[in-house]
This record gives structure tokens, sequence and C-alpha cells, in this order.
């Protein structure tokens, strides 16, 4: 997990870069405006995470899967699984939060200047961010390669990881075909006003209730 948090911070440097080397107003002002919103979602990103650290007792990717073995912990944790969700959508800059790519207000973003392969180069970034996000989403809370009462064979486990995976990207595209986009205030203000606030009262509300009742596990 902690590999996983330094890499997911990486993207804001190219971004800033690239919007920078374009010589470009448009493009550089796309660029910080693209960095403000994955920086303000990555927050409660890590935030929703410490919840399953705390309760698992543990930073391997590994034991926090083994730990769903009885019970996915999309069930238990359900509130911040919906919002680790959405704010997977504004740090993978998707639809309703694609504001870096709004080519009719916002002219394109930091990448207005680029064609080409260094065009096609940031859209294989993206999605590559999208598996990378859909796949976090299923070992984290739909299980891993667990499946419901664990009935499969030992060959079916990758296939039901993968299910799981499709299933997440497939909500990705279903969010772009139904929903509108955000105005950029709207998009700060859900960040920093109600994400951030409601990620802290639930660190303290699944901590407190996990040594209260004596929940918390430690997977060994």
């Amino acid at each position: 997990m902690l590999f996983f948090f330094a890499i997911s911070s990486l993207a804001v440097y190219g971004i800033i870069i690239a919007g920078w080397s374009s010589n470009s107003k448009y493009a550089f002002l796309g660029s910080l405006r693209s960095a403000a919103q994955m920086i303000s979602y990555e927050v409660s990103i890590g935030l929703i995470i410490i919840n399953l650290i705390i309760f698992v007792g543990s930073l391997n990717l590994t034991k926090i899967v083994l730990a769903q073995e009885k019970i996915w912990y999309v069930i238990p944790f359900f509130p911040i699984f919906l919002l680790f969700i959405i704010s997977g959508l504004a740090e993978t800059n998707r639809p309703p939060f694609d504001l870096p790519e709004a080519e009719a207000e916002l002219v394109a973003g930091y990448i207005v200047e680029y064609s080409a392969v260094s065009f096609a180069l940031f859209f294989i970034g993206e999605y590559s961010n999208i598996i990378l996000n859909s796949t976090f989403s299923a070992l984290l809370f739909l299980g891993g390669w667990y499946f419901p009462f664990n009935f499969l064979s030992i060959e079916l486990i990758s296939v039901s990881l993968l299910f799981k995976i499709l299933f997440m990207l497939f909500f990705f595209i279903l969010v772009r075909a139904a929903l509108p986009r955000y105005r950029y205030d709207q998009l700060m203000q859900l960040g920093w006003k109600f994400f951030l606030p409601i990620s802290i009262s639930f660190i303290v509300f699944y901590t407190g209730l996990s040594f209260s009742f004596d929940l918390y596990r430690t997977v060994v």
C-alpha cells in the first residue's frame, strides 16, 4: 500500500511538467487545475484506505484480501466504498469530474498542445490509471480473488478477480454515459468541504468501533 501511495502521487508531477513544457498559458493553467483536483482527492483516498489498514493490521495487499475470506469489506465498509469510488473517478479525471479534458469549456486542459504519439501516451496513462483504480477497488473492498461462499475451484480464482475488475471498468463507462460534468468550484468544494471531513469522521468511527468491540484483526 505504501508503494501504491508513492506511485499515485507521482502523476501530479507529470501533469505539471506537461502543462509547463507546452509553453502555453492555457495548457499551464489546465495542468494546475488538474493537479489541484488530483491532490484534493488523493487525500480522501488515503484516509479511506487507512480505515482498512487499521482494521486488518497490515499494509500488505495479500493480507488485506485474506482478511475478506469470510465477508467482503464492501458490506461493513459500504459508506467509505462509495467515497472511494467517487474519489477514484475524480483521481482518474473521469466524468463527471473530467474537467482537465473539458474541450468545450476549458480548452482541453494540459493536453491542448499535444498530438499524435504524445497525445496517445497521455490517454494510455489515463486508462492505465483507471485499470489500476479498478484493481484496487476489487482487492480492497470486493474480496480480491474470493468469490461468495468460496465455491470456486483454484483454476477459477483468477477469473473471479478479472470479473470484478471488468465490473468496475464497466462502472466507469456507465458513469461517463449517465452523469453531467461538475463545475470546477463544485468539484473542489466536494473534495475539501465534504469528502475530507467525512473521511476523517469514518476513521474515528470505525477505529473506535473496532477497538471497543474487539473487531479488529491482524492477519498473520
